[in-house]
């Protein structure tokens, strides 16, 4: 804490400052002043939590100084110290709140127990602001919330509005704008403080004589109920938008959008409703682009779906199983030229459309005994639906998977149909933990035995060597993603223990699942 010395004589400030250990009390910094004047302008440039003061000096008096300073400090806790046995400065003194009144001539200990008294007071002052604070963030958190949910009882909405201070909010021409910013991960995550991208964000509002009610909503959903007197321009809430799109960035990729305006606290739910439909249609712009309803009016008009997109899984199927590479690319962005920007359609919409793109690409795979270490199966492909925050996002993986089909293409030579056989029944089953030689035997109808021989002579590798490393493979994978436990990423590649699994991977990889999870990140 930093102390504050007022007083005219320099003896007494400097004998204070000699006789008392203040480290053990405390005291990280003293400060010094010869009169009030002084005191004042120091304890504004500082801001000591404790002053101690001399009643009379020249100049401005030490009640007068801490009498201006109560409204810059409220907090600071002031000693009066004084030769006088004045009842008129004690009472003033009293009326100040001082923690205690010393009279000179000064002794160590007096002074050294009224400090500790004033820590305990300023440290109690503090601890009361803390919870008042705790309230009404509690208070806010739960009317933003209420904002949220279709109108139902407006009086709990009025109380909350007085219980938190602002009876303003209530005002019918009060004007109101949901603000939404979707993560692609949580905060907690993403190890940011909320509280200080808040602070920035209502700081930054001040500019534009805005407030703002925050909740947050199923981990991703930031809620930003924006409100004033006046409603914002589309200037200001381009402005408004963009900052706190940045206050986010260090949170990673995000989706942010505004409803409609609307004034009186009991439509806001109707601006909450129309950012939640725009939220949506963000899937399908680029990251981090701000949309509003007057972004959507000035967008060019798509038209419907043309022809050559009628069908697309059969257009695109026609050209993989041709090995029509060119057709394929001039395919995709075709389908993306007209679906990106378009907010005329649904994101589930649009992710049904590509699964069937994304089966398209593994039917002629298995069809044109195109191998890959990394098979198109129907659980990854779900990944891929879910994991995409954006449509580009989307669409770069398919281009992706289609560019690196060709590449197998090229590269792979024909292959025995028993052995493509083997392997593609390895790759949609190796997840089952029971999965065995006399499985895949049946499945081929061959004894087990000549299976085993007949695989290490066309690969070189026993059948338990190929379908470990391709679990193993898959378990890298997977952990990449740090969504999956690794006991999930253990029971996903067909293994129920999970110590057995840890002992396979480290002897495949020469890393635990957890070095090797750390070393990818």
């Amino acid at each position: 804490m930093k102390l504050l010395i007022v007083d005219d004589e320099e003896l007494t400030r400097t004998g204070l400052i000699s006789s008392i250990d203040w480290d053990s009390l405390g005291i990280t910094e003293i400060l010094q002043a010869d009169d009030g004047v002084n005191g004042l302008e120091m304890a504004r440039l500082h801001k000591p939590e404790i002053i101690l003061c001399d009643v009379r000096m020249p100049r401005m008096t030490g009640i007068a100084m801490l009498e201006r300073l109560e409204k810059i400090l409220p907090d600071c806790v002031p000693i009066f110290m004084s030769g006088y046995s004045d009842k008129e400065y004690l009472k003033a003194a009293i009326k100040l709140k001082a923690v205690n009144y010393i009279e000179k001539p000064l002794h160590p200990e007096e002074v050294r127990d009224a400090v500790l008294e004033a820590q305990s007071l300023y440290r109690q002052k503090l601890r009361s602001h803390r919870g008042e604070a705790l309230h009404s963030q509690e208070t806010a958190t739960r009317l933003a919330q209420k904002l949220t949910l279709p109108p139902s009882d407006n009086s709990e909405i009025a109380d909350l509005c007085l219980e938190l201070g602002q009876p303003e909010l209530l005002d019918p021409d009060m004007n109101f704008t949901s603000i939404i910013v979707k993560l692609n991960s949580g905060v907690e995550s993403s190890g940011i403080f909320l509280e200080d991208i808040l602070n920035d964000i209502s700081c930054f509002l001040e500019h534009y004589h805005l407030k703002c009610l925050f909740v947050e909503k199923r981990v991703q959903y930031l809620v930003h109920h924006i409100y004033g007197s006046n409603a914002p321009s589309p200037t200001t809430l381009s402005a408004v938008g963009s900052y706190i799109s940045r206050q986010y960035d260090c949170c990673g990729k995000h989706l942010i959008a505004a409803g409609n305006t609307v004034t009186d606290i009991s439509r806001v739910y109707q601006s909450y409703a129309s950012a939640v439909i725009l939220l949506q249609n963000c899937f399908f712009f680029p990251e981090k682009t701000f949309l509003t309803e007057n972004t959507i009016k000035q967008l060019s008009p798509k038209g419907p779906v043309p022809d050559s997109l009628q069908s697309p899984e059969n257009t695109f199927s026609k050209y993989l199983l041709a090995g029509e590479e060119t057709h394929c690319v001039q395919f995709l962005e075709e389908l993306f030229r007209y679906y990106s920007c378009n907010h005329t359609f649904m994101p589930n919409q649009i992710r049904d459309l590509y699964y069937q793109l994304f089966n398209a690409l593994s039917s002629s795979r298995k069809k044109n005994q195109v191998e890959s270490g990394l098979h198109e199966k129907q659980d990854l492909i779900m990944d891929t639906l879910n994991n995409a925050f954006t449509y580009e996002e989307l669409h770069e993986s398919l281009k992706e998977k289609t560019a690196q089909y060709f590449e197998d293409a090229r590269n792979s030579q024909p292959e025995n149909s028993t052995i493509f056989m083997i392997k593609d029944y390895i790759s949609r089953n190796y997840m089952n933990d029971t999965l065995s030689v006399k499985d895949i035997s049946s499945h081929v109808y061959l004894s087990a035995s000549y299976v085993c021989t007949f695989f290490k002579s066309e690969t070189g590798q026993t059948l338990n060597q190929y379908l470990t490393e391709y679990r193993m493979e898959k378990a890298k994978q997977l952990l990449s993603d740090p969504r999956y436990k690794i006991s999930e990423i253990s029971s996903k590649v067909g293994y129920t223990d999970g110590n057995y699994f840890g002992k396979s991977f480290k002897k495949y990889s020469g890393f635990s699942p957890s070095e090797y999870r750390e070393k990818m990140s």
